[in-house]
């Protein structure tokens, strides 16, 4: 009667995809209908892969959609979604569209759900009648700016990182040691394994920060050129980067340059060295999520923070994360240093700034306001009681604001 609408946090590889298996079976075994939507093709490739090899063992057909796929690949496909054939869908946006029905679908899952349109969202529940939603998200939010950003979900938290998961050393180094950091990248290149360089800017600026394009190329000519170099960054197209991930997680690339496009990624098991340069940049829980594409097998993996920006600030918060791997206590500390306004970058999110109530200390009272407004919406949904009016001015003035800082 009630369905569920729950986040599962959990930090990479902690595990969530194989909660989305063990859902997904569950509605299979009730005779109904999963879908899982991710916000690339190669994303949704990577959930389709892993979920195949959790659920067909098991009798429970999985079925991948994408853009991408022929007219007459769609067509199959979408036909047994319609028939009931495939129990889980895995795929992009595609699964969204209208020519896309299914059968009985009663659980939805998305994935990094925060680059999705609340459309598009809505969108996939509305082709199941009031179906179960599951959101994963390997971004660490801290608690009390997930009760806020999250405020409808129940949250659950995965701590656990997989067996023979290695910790990523991590060291900052200034810009002077960049030639003897490249050394370092290249002994792993040598070995076999691959590697990461990421740069904050596209294109040349006024500003003394790499410029990715032409560092890409003075890399490939120069201190690289023996080894295969690729680039990659949000102005080329969702083909260009699919093409480009592709050939690195197939080893035709040795050395990858990048914006942080890298940063929620395909999982690339040979890549074990990353260098982010202009590191100062980032906020602490960016740097954790690009440290994050490293790591991911069985070897021993680096990450290089290379700034010359070398206040107190700067080295104190680089110190964080020499010191942990931790993705939930670099997101407090992260929150503490830089508040939420700034937690995500553009405050994308539309939070309200706090003016007494500060974020990192007062979480029993965000809690309490949290369980009052669902007292509230509970009582009067749409906020129509005389008490409530006010109350309601000051949600659409906020969302309203929201929808004009995108």
């Amino acid at each position: 009667e009630q369905p569920m609408n729950r986040l599962v946090q959990g930090d990479v590889g902690s595990g969530k995809t194989a909660v989305a298996a063990g859902a997904a079976y569950f509605v299979y075994e009730n005779g109904c209908q999963s879908a899982l939507m991710a916000p690339t093709e190669i994303l949704a490739e990577q959930h389709y892969e892993t979920l195949k090899g959790f659920l067909e063992p098991l009798g429970v057909k999985v079925a991948l959609l994408t853009g991408s796929m022929t007219a007459k690949q769609k067509k199959l496909v979408k036909e047994g979604l319609e028939n009931g054939e495939y129990a889980v869908a895995v795929g992009t946006h595609a699964l969204v569209q209208q020519t896309t029905k299914f059968k009985k679908l009663a659980l939805v899952i998305t994935d990094e759900q925060h680059r999705f349109g609340v459309e598009q969202r809505a969108a996939l529940a509305s082709k199941g009648e009031n179906p179960h939603k599951l959101v994963m998200s390997a971004t660490p939010i801290p608690r009390t700016l997930a009760l806020m950003i999250y405020g409808d979900l129940d949250i659950s938290v995965l701590k656990e990182l997989p067996k023979g998961r290695q910790p990523v050393e991590t060291y900052a180094v200034t810009g002077k040691l960049r030639e003897r950091a490249f050394n370092y990248v290249k002994k792993y290149l040598d070995e076999g394994r691959q590697g990461y360089i990421v740069c904050p800017m596209i294109e040349e600026s006024d500003m003394d920060l790499q410029d990715v394009k032409t560092y890409a190329k003075k890399l490939s000519q120069g201190t690289f050129k023996d080894y295969t170099v690729g680039l990659l960054h949000g102005r080329m197209s969702g083909a260009q980067k699919e093409q480009v991930m592709n050939d690195f997680k197939e080893h035709k690339i040795d050395l990858l340059v990048s914006t942080t496009v890298v940063e929620v990624g395909v999982d690339v098991p040979n890549a074990a060295i990353m260098v982010i340069e202009n590191a100062d940049r980032f906020g602490l829980s960016q740097l954790h999520q690009l440290r994050g594409r490293v790591g991911r097998g069985k070897y021993k993996s680096s990450c290089i923070l290379i700034t010359d920006n070398v206040n107190e600030e700067s080295v104190k918060r680089l110190k964080i994360l020499g010191k942990t791997n931790d993705g939930f206590k670099i997101s407090e500390e992260d929150l503490k240093l830089r508040g939420p306004g700034d937690f995500f970058g553009s405050r994308q999110h539309g939070l309200p700034a706090l003016k007494i109530a500060d974020m990192s200390q007062d979480m029993d009272i965000l809690r309490k306001a949290q369980e009052a407004a669902q007292l509230i919406r509970n009582a009067d949904p749409n906020l129509e009681r005389t008490e409530n009016i006010y109350l309601r001015e000051l949600v659409d003035k906020l969302f309203d604001k929201t929808m004009s800082d995108n």
